[in-house]
């Protein structure tokens, strides 16, 4: 399976929270432009073939492919990134919390369209960015994941098959309703390379990316250098354990310490 980097908005720190969600939690994961290009030229030097989208299932068995994600639906994902990527040639996965469309710091319905006229890929983000999701029950899983979907297909006239999870909440349950939905890729925030099937859903992991990741991380992660990816896993599952042995008192810690951040 091709490689895929998980990253979120791109905006200046004196404005992190004008792009998608806001707060401690979220600004870790906002990249200023000057790095965000960085990472591009960086990639675009290491790299033998651009990026794939995942409607290219020719090129999803080549280990050697590269898949780039943005999460949140936040309006830096219309302007700069979709342009720096355009500008290369480059397609990218955007994936959409379809409560937020349309709301200060997110994108319009007109924005997602020009998106996908431009061909990037639009996914599902869920509704209302859950967190954690795996808390929820099935039928409000089935809710979150129906609605969103027919919301993104109602703005694209198209069927809408991809999706990734919010916050990293990652269960079979939730890949299940996902699948129920219609949903056939499902992207998780594991750093992991393994892609599993459920009811006909490709469940596949993805590298995330930081504010403040440098881009020759973002090339190490990209062709496979085991230092960077180890150190992913590692601090992943760590956290797995937690999350499950702590259960809400580790959401509660966490959020305390973001907000001190």
């Amino acid at each position: 399976m091709p490689t895929t980097l998980m990253y979120h908005d791109v905006v200046e720190d004196a404005c992190a929270d004008s792009s998608g969600f806001t707060g401690p939690a979220a600004r870790r994961y906002k990249l200023r432009p000057r790095d965000f290009e960085a990472h591009l030229e960086s990639l675009a030097r290491a790299l033998d073939r651009p990026p794939i989208t995942i409607d290219q299932p020719a090129r999803l068995s080549d280990p050697e492919s590269l898949v780039l994600t943005f999460d949140d639906g936040g309006v830096s994902c219309y302007a700069p990134i979709a342009e720096l990527l355009d500008r290369l040639g480059w397609r990218g996965h955007f994936f959409v919390p379809t409560d937020s469309i349309q709301t200060p710091g997110f994108m319009t319905a007109v924005q997602i369209r020009s998106l996908r006229a431009r061909g990037h890929v639009i996914g599902s983000h869920s509704c209302s960015h859950p967190i954690p999701m795996w808390a929820y029950g099935e039928h409000e899983l089935r809710e979150e994941w129906h609605r969103s979907k027919s919301t993104l297909e109602e703005i694209l006239a198209e069927p809408v098959t991809t999706a990734s999870i919010p916050g990293g909440f990652y269960s079979r349950k939730v890949a299940r309703a996902a699948a129920d939905a219609g949903i056939r890729v499902l992207f998780t925030s594991e750093p992991t390379r393994r892609c599993h099937v459920i009811n006909d859903c490709a469940v596949l992991g993805r590298f995330t990316i930081l504010r403040g990741t440098a881009g020759r991380t973002a090339v190490a992660l990209a062709s496979g250098r085991k230092g960077p990816r180890f150190r992913q896993a590692l601090c992943w599952n760590l956290r797995k354990i937690a999350k499950i042995v702590a259960g809400k008192f580790y959401l509660r810690c966490s959020k305390r310490i973001l907000a001190g951040a």
